[in-house]
């Protein structure tokens, strides 16, 4: 007897692509904790290959965006993430 598994996949809440790590932890877990640009390098990085093989390299340069364009708002602002104001 041959069983039929239904798997349903919530792409809206839950999408594979920041679900499926090893380590059980979803992606927005971690994000949520981070400014704008900092989540998004971290989501694009996180996702690169998973949610379409095709546009690793564009996750990828999408995630180096967000990292340069958070360079430059620390150097126009002077502020560093985790730096203490004395």
């Amino acid at each position: 007897m041959t069983e039929k598994f239904n798997i349903v996949v919530d792409q809206v809440n839950h999408p594979l692509h920041y679900t499926s790590d090893p380590s059980g932890v979803e992606c927005i877990q971690i994000t949520r904790h981070r400014n704008f640009n900092v989540g998004n390098a971290f989501k694009y990085l996180w996702r690169a290959g998973l949610k379409n093989e095709e546009t690793q390299i564009e996750d990828l340069k999408k995630a180096i965006f967000y990292i340069q364009d958070e360079i430059n708002m620390t150097i126009v602002t002077g502020k560093q993430i985790g730096r203490a104001h004395v």
